[in-house]
């Protein structure tokens, strides 16, 4: 596999028309990100990507005790913790699988290293659909047979063997 370079790259835009802009990422190239560093307290970090072509544009910033500008006002309340996140990630369709597989393995691994490594966006959760979905090249299921409750005949799909796990 190719070597992570520190130091965010830029992004290389590829227009497909429609009024959107992608980054294109290759064998030999993909953009990558500043690795992430915490903010000290009151202070805040934000990422934006936009329509108009920004890809993850790091900005940072300060809360301030009040806000005296119209818009939007945030309240934070430190003490009163609500949930826990565990993470962000998206999802390995079949379509996402069989698409990550027609590239060579140096653009494969540029690519998964733009979601998962600390140089990308840190993917640390990947959610995979059960059987088939609107994303798949056929209908297909885990288990069709009538009355089989526990189970017993389940099986993966060829889908989930080959590209997926």
């Amino acid at each position: 596999t190719l070597p992570c370079l520190p130091g965010a790259r830029p992004c290389i835009p590829k227009d497909f028309g429609h009024g959107s802009l992608v980054c294109a990422c290759s064998a030999t190239y993909c953009d990558t990100l500043d690795p992430l560093v915490l903010p000290g307290p009151g202070s805040y970090v934000k990422y934006e990507s936009s329509k108009a072509g920004k890809r993850l544009e790091r900005s940072e910033g300060s809360f301030q005790s009040s806000l005296h500008a119209p818009g939007l006002l945030l309240t934070l309340n430190i003490s009163t913790l609500h949930q826990h996140v565990k993470g962000f990630g998206g999802s390995l369709s079949d379509a996402a699988a069989m698409n990550i597989l027609k590239l060579s393995r140096p653009a494969q691994d540029n690519l998964l290293r733009s979601y998962f490594s600390e140089s990308g966006i840190e993917y640390n959760l990947i959610r995979v659909p059960m059987a088939c979905s609107d994303f798949s090249v056929r209908p297909y299921s885990y288990d069709d047979i009538p009355n089989d409750y526990e189970l017993k005949l389940a099986g993966l799909a060829d889908e989930d063997v080959k590209m997926k796990v």
